[in-house]
């Protein structure tokens, strides 16, 4: 399977995600409607990031709209959604288990544009996207220029020092002249009906009508400003303009005289639309995990899941499920012990004890020299050792994510199913004698309460669809080798 990003541009009325190829492509995307709620605006964003994922993604990346810091993707400030009140990227990163890239949402769209859209290829390009407000970015051989902090809010270069006055605290920003919002106040202010649209106004432009040709000039002629402003900062190869009205804003600019002055742009109309947020944050995502010096912090460590529950509690059984459906080894007591009682003579219980604490610790060992990121099952009895002494060995094998199933029955039925498999215990096992303990044991028993808990009563049928579910649930990222048999 080819690896992929996910891309995610916040928009003041929708918010769309989509899993991106290396190439640029969309594989698959879905939109829903934004909120200007912070809390339920990311449970929306959330929920569509879960929608895309699974261990083909490596990264996330995320446009937001405002101000965000280029150096370390906190929010500094925001528009129609203001999530400068909470660290997206770090609780990106904490609840999916990737890498995550942050960064305005017009960067993320001239990303995009500059890949595969109307810039492909250039390597210094810049873009104003035009809608409800006028959002900025600038591109430098190949890179998103971020200044000190966060520069590319190109939206607030002042065109009339006597304008209006804006949201930043100045007056006579671009955007308040030549933004969506701001045409339809040039259309209200020229005495048209509400409802008239750019559609409208261009068709009666071009057959000569004057006050249709002013509203144009009036929209436009600040944006040409800014565009002149800013042609002559940064000297670009392509001027893009995009959002909603990108193309509109390019139209209206052919009614103006044309513009004389040293600097000629290239300006052009974006061509991805309302993808190239999404393109963009998941190229950029990508772009992170490629120049990354190691494997970044949050997606190190591995994953473990605890299958627990006393002797013949039916652990066991619901361990290799798991193993089967999820690629991920089950490391068990029996199985690390079992060889030395087949082998060595004149075990008994002691021994089998002394043996099963150092099976514990071997399994520890097992997980801290595997790879980062591996994943297993420890099928045991935890509460044979202590738990401070679990903690420990979690410690030592830099274990990032736990999950506990918690396998359990009867206390008749445990002794039933113990005392059925006798016949079949090698040497050193405890025999009958050990039925009244595990009866006791069974009544006081309990998860060890490190890690979430999915209870399963074994003397249940199975439903392995709900451990699964669960499972894929509890980890952020999804176990490695998941192979998404449960929709």
């Amino acid at each position: 399977m080819q690896d992929c990003t996910i891309g995610v541009d916040i928009g003041g009325t929708n918010i769309r995600a989509a899993r991106i190829s290396p190439q640029g492509e969309i594989l698959r995307k879905k939109i829903v409607s934004g909120s200007r709620d912070p809390s339920t605006a990311i449970k929306l964003i959330f929920g569509l990031i879960s929608e895309m994922d699974a261990p083909d993604v490596l990264a996330i990346g995320i446009g937001v709209p405002g101000r965000v810091d280029g150096e370390t993707g906190a929010v500094l400030s925001g528009g129609y959604l203001d999530l400068s009140g909470c660290d997206i990227k770090a609780l990106t990163e904490k609840t999916f288990n990737r890498p995550v890239a942050i960064s305005n949402d017009c960067s993320m769209a001239l990303v995009g544009e500059t890949a595969v859209g109307a810039a492909a290829g250039a390597a210094s390009a810049v873009m104003l996207t035009i809608g409800t407000g006028i959002g900025g970015a600038s591109m430098e051989n190949g890179r998103i220029v971020q200044g000190r902090q966060s520069a590319g809010q190109l939206g607030h270069i002042i065109v009339n020092h006597n304008g209006r006055k804006c949201v930043c605290g100045q007056r006579g920003c671009v955007e308040t002249e030549s933004s969506g919002t701001a045409l339809g106040r040039h259309i209200e202010e020229a005495g048209y009906p509400a409802e008239t649209r750019f559609d409208d106004i261009l068709q009666l432009a071009r057959a000569g009508d004057e006050r249709a040709l002013e509203v144009l000039r009036n929209w436009a002629g600040p944006l040409r400003a800014a565009i002149g402003t800013l042609s002559a900062s940064f000297d670009p190869a392509v001027f893009l303009l995009g959002g909603g009205m990108g193309q509109a804003a390019v139209t209206a600019l052919g009614f103006l005289p044309r513009a004389q002055g040293w600097y000629s742009t290239d300006i052009r109309a974006a061509a991805l639309g309302d993808d190239a947020g999404m393109i963009g944050a998941g190229l950029m995502a990508r772009r992170l995990v490629e120049t990354s010096p190691a494997v970044p912090a949050k997606t190190r460590g591995k994953h473990i899941v605890f299958v627990n529950g006393i002797p013949a509690s039916g652990k066991s059984t619901l361990a290799r499920m798991l193993s089967q459906q999820t690629g991920w080894p089950v490391l068990a007591l029996d199985t690390i012990k079992n060889p030395f009682l087949e082998h060595i003579e004149g075990v008994d219980r002691l021994f089998n004890r002394t043996l099963g604490k150092a099976s514990y610790q071997a399994i520890f060992q097992i997980i801290k020299d595997a790879p980062e990121g591996s994943g297993f099952i420890v099928d045991a009895w935890f509460g044979f050792q202590p738990i401070e002494l679990l903690k420990e060995h979690l410690e030592k094998a830099d274990a990032a994510e736990l999950a506990e199933i918690w396998c359990h029955a009867p206390a008749e039925v445990v002794a039933e199913r113990y005392r059925a498999r006798l016949a079949d215990r090698l040497p050193g096992h405890p025999g009958e004698s050990y039925i009244p303990e595990l009866i006791a044991l069974e009544a006081r028993a309990e998860p060890t309460g490190l890690a979430p808990v999915f209870d399963v009563d074994t003397t249940l049928p199975p439903d392995d669809v709900a451990v699964l579910r669960w499972v894929k649930a509890a980890f952020a990222k999804g176990p490695p080798g998941w192979q998404r048999r449960v929709a």
